[in-house]
């Protein structure tokens, strides 16, 4: 038997339905490896295709699509090492699997099919696949190798079935979701499967941002015991070769570079630069558009912006009425210097006289209130619609999670727009962000190093600028408590009266309460944006638009 196995693991970033791309994407990693002098080349779950798939899984001729670009593949791997690729496959008996396939030779030599199907949070795999049985161990060479695949992973009858088998080594492809605390979460449930099974593990995760969620990366390797081999890199497409020797107790992983993890803010950040920056180039876009207010909002989404696809493809437009102060006007073209991204400037006071005036005869006799004020934030999102349709730049809106959630935005308004990159991330992980992204500079980032912006950006009073004098906490507790509330009624599920108990208001947590709920139609209505928690605003927390119930545990 020989002592030696060579295994490239690649987290790919794969475009949903790009088939062909996504194809000749596994072919250029097969080949890394097999200059390398591997033995087995293996990609995450559902690169061939991308993920999530939703209903395009369920179109007849996709599955034939899927069907033929794999029989093209299957005929490239010759005179080199095998190839294990997920994908999505039709069941024998009906429906389809969450598929996994190892190539060699010109061949299929083995195939697993996914067995516990993720129904919770982002996932809905019951209602696209069927589950397959628990598989035996795939030999390729002298290695047996178990492959379960993500959720198989989370659960430690799979992987027990298969070291029960024969498998020596654990492969484990995964399309695992970046929220904050994931890796830690993923390690240790990892470690649990190696202690277990008494085998190594290697965990395969994509890479790339699809829709509202961004694949992490993050790939590692697990030795008997739960030492780390190998630790790939966050949030970057890569490949790394790893060498397992036999050492008269089964296999074990030569030690390989461990890449640093990012902390906390760093990795939000970097999570919304490859959401924004794989959203327009997957869609198709080349250049951005935002408002540039003044205000610490548009100035994080514009450092974001920069970041992801350049300062030169990033066009930012200030709209000043006769509410905006100097001082906002001075913050925008500061904002726009640091960044060094194109600034023009459109005054919107003579729009908004000629819409008062055509509606004029219909409001005789009546205060001017909230509808002047949303007249301002919808003639702006006209404004940027028309440079976004006339120069063929994504406009880029800029609400926050806090607004998101109380419904502290316009719709058709500053909600216009087609991706919206700081969705989840709440005013007070603003601030911290802007400071931590003046203050830090990577590799990754295509926008200028240094500080982005004033720190009197950060620091002053947010306010929208529709009527003199405004400010966000005239109609809004203070940020650091609105945040608090949110948190724990949003991403805790947290009683008004579990609030209360923990010191805040209980009138001040209802009326939180109450304007989450009634804001819930202009979410059903926002751009998609990056996923950064486990309650995101979508798929994560699904609630009816019109609901009638309040928390009855105070009052």
């Amino acid at each position: 038997m020989a002592s030696r196995f060579g295994l490239s693991i690649a987290q790919m970033n794969p475009t949903v339905g790009n088939l062909a791309g996504n194809m000749q994407k596994a072919l250029r990693f097969w080949q890394a490896g097999r200059d390398a002098g591997a033995d087995l080349v293996v990609l995450p779950e559902m690169a061939l295709t991308g993920y999530q798939l939703q209903d395009l899984v369920t179109r007849p001729a996709f599955l034939d699509a899927v069907e033929g670009v794999l029989a093209d593949l299957t005929q490239s791997i010759t005179d080199g090492p095998a190839l294990g690729i997920g994908l999505p496959l039709r069941a024998a008996g009906g429906g389809v699997n969450n598929a996994y396939v190892v190539l060699q030779d010109g061949a299929q030599i083995a195939r697993v099919n996914k067995h516990h199907l993720p129904n919770d949070s982002v996932f809905d795999e019951k209602r696209y696949f069927v589950s397959g049985a628990p598989s035996g161990p795939v030999r390729v060479g002298d290695l047996r190798l178990g492959i379960p695949i993500c959720e198989d992973a989370w659960h430690e009858d799979v992987t027990e079935t298969m070291a029960e088998a024969g498998a020596e080594v654990l492969l484990v492809p995964n399309g695992s979701p970046y929220h904050r605390g994931k890796l830690g979460l993923r390690q240790s449930h990892m470690v649990a499967r190696v202690i277990e099974t008494g085998l190594p593990l290697i965990y395969l995760n994509l890479v790339g941002g699809q829709d509202d969620q961004i694949f992490d990366g993050a790939s590692f390797a697990l030795n008997r015991g739960g030492a780390l081999a190998a630790q790939m890199p966050a949030f970057e497409e890569g490949i790394s070769h790893l060498t397992l020797q036999q050492d008269g107790q089964g296999w074990q992983i030569d030690k390989a570079v461990l890449a640093a993890m990012p902390d906390e803010v760093e990795a939000d950040y970097h999570a919304m630069v490859l959401g924004l920056r794989d959203y327009m180039a997957k869609a198709g876009f080349e250049r951005a558009l935002l408002g540039l207010s003044g205000g610490v909002d548009s100035a994080l989404v514009a450092a974001i912006a920069a970041d992801a696809i350049g300062a030169e493809n990033l066009h930012c437009v200030m709209m000043p009425s006769r509410f905006t102060s100097e001082a906002s006007l001075e913050d925008a073209r500061a904002v726009a210097q640091m960044l060094g991204v194109k600034l023009d400037t459109i005054p919107i006071e003579g729009p908004k006289e000629a819409v008062e005036a055509a509606l004029a005869p219909l409001f005789s006799g009546l205060a001017a209130d909230l509808t002047e004020e949303n007249i301002q934030s919808r003639l702006r999102g006209l404004l940027l619609m028309a440079l976004s349709n006339k120069f063929g730049e994504m406009l880029l809106t800029t609400g926050n999670k806090s607004e998101v959630a109380v419904g502290y935005a316009t719709i058709y308004g500053d909600m216009a727009g087609g991706y919206n990159p700081i969705k989840d991330l709440y005013k007070t992980r603003v601030f911290a962000t802007c400071h931590w992204r003046n203050a830090n500079h990577r590799a990754w980032m295509l926008g200028p190093d240094g500080p982005v912006m004033p720190l009197r950006v950060i620091e002053k009073p947010p306010s929208a600028e529709l009527r003199e004098d405004q400010k966000d906490q005239d109609s809004l507790p203070p940020y650091e408590v609105l945040d608090a509330i949110l948190e724990g009624l949003i991403d805790k599920e947290l009683s008004v009266a579990d609030l209360c108990a923990q010191g805040f208001d209980a009138a001040v947590v209802q009326r939180v309460e109450q304007l989450i709920y009634i804001s819930e139609y202009k979410r059903f209505q926002s751009a998609p944006g990056a996923r950064l928690t486990a309650r995101a605003f979508w798929l994560d927390r699904r609630y009816p638009i019109v609901n009638r119930w309040r928390d009855p545990s105070v009052g």
